[in-house]
């Protein structure tokens, strides 16, 4: 499987509601739940209104579409970084996954992903 670098740092951070996310930005995951407002975006883009931030995160997905009965891929990717002590966020779309580790992992990550057989590939473009 090839997975695909993102560009931008990110920020996870806890907003007070979701009113000042533009969300015709390219990237915005947004979690919502009874106690809670989540989202990461790229740190450039996060809005005024957050109660609290995790700056220095970067991602990569998993490119082409991942049918729903692909099993254990994200669990793989998971292992593989918790081997090498590197924590991540992970966010999945409808499409796809998408993790996030600290930037300062971000190279040991990605080559860890390697050794264990998937193929990087960085898009500037993303």
């Amino acid at each position: 499987m090839k997975i695909i670098t993102l560009k931008d740092t990110f920020s996870v951070c806890k907003t007070v509601d979701l009113s000042a996310i533009d969300l015709n930005k390219e990237y915005f995951f947004i979690g919502k739940t009874a106690t809670e407002n989540s989202l990461i975006c790229p740190t450039h883009e996060v809005p005024k209104n957050v109660m609290a931030r995790e700056d220095n995160w970067r991602g990569f997905f998993i490119d082409g579409t991942l049918d729903f009965s692909l099993i254990g891929i994200l669990a793989d990717i998971s292992t593989i970084l918790a081997r090498k002590k590197i924590g991540i966020v992970a966010v999945s779309t409808y499409d796809t996954d998408y993790v996030f580790v600290k930037e300062n992992n971000f190279s040991s990550a990605l080559a860890a992903l390697e050794e264990s057989g998937y193929s990087v590939e960085d898009r500037n473009s993303f």
